[in-house]
């Protein structure tokens, strides 16, 4: 096909460091002659995630090599398609499912493998967030225990994105979803909004050492841990003989203690996630694409929503400051924070 010339710009970091630092706008004006299955994407929006700014920092597991476009999500529009391209048209709205492209850019090239076809009228904010956090809790609930109607799952940093994704499927499928978050001023304010999105009972970490609520639900066979520590630990004592608890995250920094009855006679299954390996492990696999399937139907059914965000276009804000405010978050709940490039 006939070679496309367009302006492009990036966000680039040639170094590692504090995002608010590092990141700098790249401009540049770009050919694009596109092969076989080759698709040209115009990127609408991308979310910026913890991920994303601890890769930036070099204290993720992966380290890109320098210079990077960071981002691991994003939506896009079709503008062209290679001469072999099958089930993708221009205009299409897409997102890439392969980790590691660089969302945070005006333009990719992808194949059209690589890509999921979304349905047109979806929301940006919606299509722009469903391929890290939804996935990451659908897997984590569909992975490990075979949850049935009236099963309790037990999880921490509830108030995260992905917990209150966590929170939404569980209330789909008819699962107990105990909640346990760290307290602070406004905590009435959360437990009332993870209690909106289905949460079953929601507690801070100090009510987590006295707490009763598992004589109301059944005891936790699945217990999801993305905070660590003591908290963690104390919720092990109330896991169900048998269970499992999976942990995706660390965000106290500090490890947890096992002790040896919780292995013994509670027989408790300790398991780690990482979208990423899981990702890579399945690239094409049928259930990657029934996930997609499921997260997409509940999200147009309204039943599925975006955690609290805000969509900023940077064209018209500074994004340094924006990522100063994106690694503050916390508060009432986690914000999202979605850069819109000039949608």
């Amino acid at each position: 096909m006939a070679e496309m010339e367009h302006n492009t710009f990036a966000l680039q970091y040639f170094e590692y460091g504090e995002p608010s630092e590092v990141v700098d706008y790249v401009y540049k004006t770009k050919i694009f002659d596109l092969k076989d299955t080759e698709v040209l994407i115009k990127v609408l929006a991308a979310p910026i995630n913890v991920a994303d700014l601890i890769t930036i920092r070099g204290k993720y597991s992966i380290k890109p090599p320098l210079p990077a476009v960071p981002g691991n999500e994003c939506v896009g529009k079709i503008l062209a398609i290679g001469p072999n391209v099958q089930k993708l048209q221009i205009n299409d709205l897409v997102t890439p499912f392969k980790r590691g492209v660089g969302t945070w850019q005006s333009h990719l090239v992808l194949n059209e493998g690589e890509l999921v076809k979304l349905p047109a009228e979806m929301g940006i904010a919606e299509a722009a967030t469903i391929n890290v956090n939804p996935c990451t809790a659908y897997r984590m609930l569909k992975d490990f225990v075979d949850l049935k109607p009236g099963d309790t799952v037990f999880q921490n940093g509830a108030n995260s994105a992905c917990g209150q994704i966590i929170i939404q499927l569980c209330r789909n499928w008819g699962v107990n979803c105990v909640c346990v978050v760290r307290d602070r001023p406004n905590i009435e304010q959360l437990r009332s909004y993870l209690m909106n999105l289905g949460a079953a009972h929601v507690m801070t970490a100090e009510e987590l050492t006295q707490t009763l609520v598992f004589n109301q639900f059944s005891a936790p066979v699945l217990g999801i841990n993305c905070v660590g520590g003591e908290i963690a630990t104390n919720m092990l004592q109330h896991m169900a003989n048998g269970s499992t608890f999976v942990t995706y995250g660390n965000m106290s920094g500090q490890p947890m203690q096992v002790s040896a009855p919780t292995f013994i006679y509670k027989d408790v299954r300790l398991k780690g996630y990482w979208m990423t390996r899981w990702t890579k492990e399945n690239p094409n696999s049928p259930e990657r694409f029934k996930m997609f399937e499921e997260l997409i139907k509940l999200t147009m059914e309204g039943k599925l929503r975006v955690p609290e965000h805000e969509l900023v276009d940077i064209s018209t804000i500074s994004f340094k400051h924006v990522f100063e405010q994106a690694a503050k978050a916390g508060g009432k709940v986690e914000k999202k924070y979605i850069m819109v490039f000039g949608h």
